[in-house]
């Protein structure tokens, strides 16, 4: 069904598709409009879940964490501070191996007290074991909602994902998306280790030092495989609901010198920058990465490379640059753009490609 709205009500719909059967809700710019929606889902009675408002995010986690290991579907939502709230509960309910969804509203951090959007916040929860996924479109968050519940409760994953949407660009921009009848792509939930009252067992047990290592290797072994299940969904949604994804998306590749990467609403602007950047003569291509954990680097080889970080390791640099450099052993001109919400157009990006020095840092807006 084709509907109108935000990234966050098509989250909030895709949510109410998925039928999950606990909801842990507490707000926080700008996520709060996801939990409302579902609020009013399920009060109208279209949704038959357990909707329960808690105190904090934190709670929220542990909410999701004890409903989860029941063996039941399970969302949350949250952003910035929010996130952070739940680190502990994020470590948590990896190690559980519980497939918990959550949407993320990426936002900075403070202070200085900011509500404008920046991957800071959930990049800085990148080894919890958590697979994350960057959108791009109200479509998209629909669509990526949807299949992260299948991705997460598969059998050979049973990590928790979470979907990030940028801050007001994406969450409160309104668009055109289409709704599906998940049917079957979504199967019922079977946590291999739910809680079972006949088969009593435990949770968050003591580990010592000579068992406790293979618990995460275990959890490798899953975000690992998560990589063909995610492939594998992604057909599969393709060929029941016409829409197409990858792990990451390439506009004009194929002949490309310099290729412009970045994550979230970017990408956009990135396919702009490169029909411009083509009609002066320039080689541009642009690749979006959708997929940040599991991290699968593009073939690189022989091209220029500029990244675009919506965030910033202290000490080291933009994170995307550096997991790039580290993986595929490119030199990347690395450009910090974007925090805090800061506007970062198609003509700041053709500007970055022209200007660009492989193997340095440019901060967008600073005058060193």
């Amino acid at each position: 069904m084709l509907t109108f709205g935000t990234g966050n009500k098509a989250v909030a719909m895709a949510v109410r598709d998925a039928k999950p059967v606990v909801v842990a809700a507490y707000p926080i710019t700008p996520q709060t409009e996801i939990v409302e929606e579902l609020a009013n889902f399920v009060t109208a009675g279209s949704m038959a879940a357990r909707y329960i408002p808690v105190e904090s995010e934190h709670s929220s986690m542990a909410a999701c964490i004890g409903a989860a290991a029941t063996g039941v579907r399970t969302f949350t939502a949250t952003s910035s501070h929010g996130l952070v709230y739940m680190c502990e509960m994020l470590h948590m309910s990896a190690g559980a191996r519980l497939p918990i969804v959550m949407a993320n509203a990426n936002r900075a951090l403070g202070p200085g007290w900011n509500i404008g959007a920046e991957h800071s916040d959930s990049i800085s929860m990148r080894d919890t074991g958590w697979l994350q996924v960057y959108v791009s479109t109200v479509q998209e968050a629909y669509d990526a909602t949807l299949m992260a519940f299948r991705i997460a409760e598969h059998t050979d994953v049973l990590l928790p994902v979470m979907i990030n949407l940028d801050g007001f660009l994406l969450t409160h921009i309104t668009q055109t998306f289409e709704t599906v009848e998940p049917g079957d792509f979504l199967p019922p939930t079977a946590t291999p280790h739910a809680i079972d009252i006949k088969n009593p067992g435990g949770y968050g047990t003591l580990t010592p030092g000579n068992t406790h290592f293979t618990f995460r290797r275990d959890m490798e072994r899953g975000m690992r495989a998560s990589i063909a299940v995610i492939e594998e969904t992604e057909a599969d949604f393709a060929r029941r609901f016409g829409r197409e994804y990858h792990l990451y998306e390439e506009y004009r590749c194929e002949d490309a010198d310099v290729v412009i990467i970045a994550m979230g609403t970017l990408g956009k602007e990135m396919e702009v920058a490169v029909d411009i950047l083509r009609d002066e003569g320039i080689a541009a291509g642009a690749i979006r990465m959708r997929w940040f954990r599991p991290f699968i680097v593009p073939d690189l080889d022989g091209k220029e490379v500029v990244v675009i970080d919506r965030d910033y390791s202290f000490g080291y640099g933009g994170v995307l640059a550096g997991e790039l450099q580290a993986k595929s052993g490119c030199k990347p001109f690395s450009v910090i753009a974007g925090l805090g919400g800061q506007e970062v157009t198609y003509d700041d990006i053709v500007e970055f490609v022209r200007i660009r020095k492989p193997g340095t840092e440019h901060w967008f807006g600073v005058v060193d």
